[in-house]
């Protein structure tokens, strides 16, 4: 199993096959407009400007699981990002990354690699680095920024 076994539904509301990223290198985040991480977006939209000519592709999930800092819908966070931080990296619908309802992908991102006290996602902006061949080599803790993983990103991209 790996990252490219997943239907995610795209913040336009299509279906999306994460196999559609075969051979890349991706960054997946689950985001929040309204937090104190949120600036973050800044240094990821950095990164994907920066490599995804190498094949860097950051995937954002908005979730509104931690103090409802990402309440609305998802035409209002894809006006807020391009908005605020002109986000051009591929973003997705609302999804819940913990508890019963945890969409599958975040369920298998958090067994692959666990946190530090428990497997669960604690916040938002917890950042997990897949390899091109789909599995999870990394996992980043919200207040790790962005610009403190290019080097395993490089790493990765050259593997």
């Amino acid at each position: 199993m790996s990252v490219y076994d997943f239907q995610v539904t795209s913040i336009d509301g299509n279906k999306k096959s994460l196999a559609d990223y075969k051979g890349k290198v991706l960054l997946i985040v689950n985001t929040a407009s309204k937090c104190g991480f949120t600036p973050q977006f800044k240094g990821l939209q950095q990164l994907y400007d920066t490599y995804k000519d190498k094949g860097l592709y950051v995937l954002g999930f908005p979730c509104n699981q931690f103090n409802n800092q990402d309440p609305g819908s998802d035409k209002e966070i894809t006006q807020f990002c391009q908005i605020n931080y002109d986000v051009t990296f591929p973003m997705f619908s609302k999804v819940e990354v913990k508890g019963e309802n945890a969409h599958p992908l975040f369920k298998y991102l958090t067994e692959q690699a666990k946190g530090m006290f428990t497997k669960h996602i604690k916040w938002n902006f917890t950042k997990f680095l897949v390899n091109k061949q789909g599995r999870v080599i990394n996992r980043y803790a919200p207040q790790t920024k962005p610009e403190q993983i290019k080097k395993d990103i490089e790493a990765v991209l050259k593997a």
